[in-house]
């Protein structure tokens, strides 16, 4: 039985500045009924207060304590590989401050590792120093390998592209720590102290949310609300544990089952 939710955001509770409809009526249920919860992010930019503060403008009650992001997960495992290590950071200030925090400092010379996030700040000045850096033998990390970042003008470039620019030029392949990756949704579920058959994962993408889900052996429910379209799904090896047109879906679906047992 399902005790606890990793749940996307763009796609399942958002589009550009606008809720999907339910979408508040289902977090205000799961904080009623005291069912733990995090959204799981591959947005780096952001720091967990910025996010917390998006979505309570958006009309949701919830906290910095609900928010779960790729920097957070990043800085977190280079926190246990490399204690009071250092890094050259390419990206914002979710990033910066997530390796802060985690006691890592941020170098522009002689640097454990190289750090790519998303962002719009970058300049092709850092992608050449970062490839000096890697090629002069600094490991290079992407907080994700999303190839684009969808915005309410379109597609932008997202993490997995600025880092392939750094890849192709020395030969490196990055290692990445955000979704799909096992170790933030490992992180995640630890966040949330259950058990992995306690967890369901609820995501519109295949490639990372669902995808990672499966791999960790969480119960997984895709929303039809964003990435993917019912189409999509026969080009996948793994499937999801349950396929809903939104997350809305999974409001109706409380009508006559608890919460806890949608997904289970």
């Amino acid at each position: 039985m399902a005790k606890g939710y990793l749940i996307d955001m763009d796609g399942v509770i958002y589009r550009g500045s606008q809720l999907i409809p339910g979408a508040e009526r289902f977090i205000n249920q799961l904080l009623q009924d005291d069912i733990p919860f995090l959204f799981l992010t591959n947005n780096s930019q952001r720091t967990r207060l910025d996010v917390a503060t998006k979505l309570q403008r958006m009309g949701m009650h919830v906290s910095e304590k609900h928010i779960f992001t790729c920097a957070m997960a990043t800085a977190r495992f280079l926190a246990s590989q490399k204690p009071g290590g250092t890094a050259y950071v390419i990206g914002e200030g979710g990033l910066t401050q997530a390796m802060h925090t985690n006691g890592y400092a941020i170098v522009d010379h002689d640097p454990d590792y190289v750090v790519v996030g998303e962002g719009r700040s970058f300049n092709m000045e850092q992608i050449e120093q970062a490839v000096r850096l890697v090629a002069g033998g600094a490991k290079l990390i992407a907080t994700n390998m999303d190839p684009n970042c969808p915005t309410q003008h379109g597609l932008r470039p997202g993490c997995g592209a600025i880092v392939a620019m750094i890849e192709t030029a020395t030969g490196a392949q990055a290692f990445s720590v955000g979704k799909p990756s096992p170790i933030m949704m490992r992180q995640a579920r630890k966040e949330l102290n259950l058990r992995t058959d306690e967890i369901t994962m609820i995501g519109d993408t295949m490639s990372t949310d669902i995808l990672g889900g499966v791999q960790m052996g969480y119960h997984t429910v895709l929303v039809l609300s964003g990435g993917t379209s019912r189409d999509d799904l026969p080009d996948f090896a793994y499937q999801p544990g349950l396929i809903v047109e939104s997350i809305g879906e999974l409001c109706e679906k409380q009508t006559s089952h608890s919460v806890e047992t949608v997904a289970a």
